[in-house]
């Protein structure tokens, strides 16, 4: 089948969600896309379902995953007339039967070469995960160029992996995916594009459920991985600023929330914020622990193998 698209999937033990972003698959309307899973060795059904979907499935150790460089196997393995590759992660469940399509229709306009989704919360996520869904992605549209770099800042690159597509010669052209970065593979290509003069859209009409209801300690070493991963991409701050007028933004925005509309969870947003702060701030260090706590403080262990 000579199409143009992929749906490019990274999975490892995916979960009792992994069906039902299948069959949200399955349903869309774009006519003819490829399926294409890279799976870290899954010790359950996950293999099993996707081939049932009619994905063709790539199976490597657990050790060898890393975010940038399982995202390259995918846009690699995809033939040469897939033209759009299409990346979703395991849990993400696509909202409506043109998800997919609306998506893809950002790629009319030759210069874009990121385009991403809207990503809703669960049905059953917690209130302050659905506040940070509502803050990341608004309901109106967007495409942003190095023309909004002085603007926007760090913002301008922002995009994700969760529910996003790549026009596979713009993303060639920047180098493909990282291979070493902890995480953030996806704010590494997309600043790259912009400094490169290609454009990022937004595209809310695309919209896909996806959200985490993070446990205190697990905000922690998220933002501890988050300094890690600034620290070793700090040509990102070099060029775009610091991140932290966005940070204070949200902040803001979090409480303010909270008090007005769930004032049962102030307690909890003031404990998260607190342990994305010292995570931030412990992560600035991490070349100076011993490699033992480095991986204890960190969410993405296997990166420290």
């Amino acid at each position: 089948m000579d199409a143009k698209y992929a749906v490019c999937i990274p999975t490892y033990n995916a979960g009792d969600l992994w069906e039902e972003t299948l069959k949200s698959v399955d349903m869309q309307d774009l006519a003819g896309f490829h399926k294409l899973v890279v799976d870290s060795g899954s010790t359950d059904n996950t293999v099993a379902l996707a081939e049932a979907y009619g994905f063709t499935v790539i199976t490597i150790d657990k050790s060898q995953f890393n975010h940038g460089a399982t995202r390259q196997m995918l846009a690699d393995s995809t033939p040469d007339s897939c033209e759009i590759c299409i990346f979703m992660t395991h849990d993400a469940i696509l909202a409506t039967p043109d998800s997919l399509s609306k998506l893809v229709e950002a790629f009319n306009d030759e210069e874009v070469g990121i385009a991403y989704g809207r990503q809703l919360p669960h049905k059953n996520a917690m209130p302050l995960e659905a506040h940070l869904r509502s803050f990341n992605y608004p309901a109106v549209s967007n495409v942003r160029s190095v023309a909004d770099k002085e603007k926007l800042g760090f913002k301008v690159f922002f995009c994700s992996n969760s529910f996003s597509s790549y026009r596979k010669t713009a993303l060639r052209e920047v180098g493909g995916f990282p291979t070493e970065s902890i995480m953030g593979e996806d704010a590494i290509v997309g600043a790259k594009m912009i400094k490169a003069g290609f454009k990022i859209a937004y595209v809310a009409e695309a919209a896909a459920h996806h959200s985490h209801d993070y446990k205190i300690s697990e905000e922690f070493k998220r933002y501890f991985d988050t300094r890690v991963f600034h620290e070793q991409n700090n040509w990102l701050i070099k060029e775009y600023g610091k991140p932290t007028g966005e940070g204070l933004k949200f902040v803001k925005s979090e409480l303010k929330y909270a008090f007005f509309h769930h004032q049962r969870y102030i307690v909890k947003s003031i404990a998260s914020i607190f342990a994305k702060w010292l995570g931030y701030k412990m992560g600035g260090a991490y070349k100076k622990m011993p490699p033992g706590l480095v991986k204890k403080l960190s969410m993405h262990k296997y990166y420290w193998q």
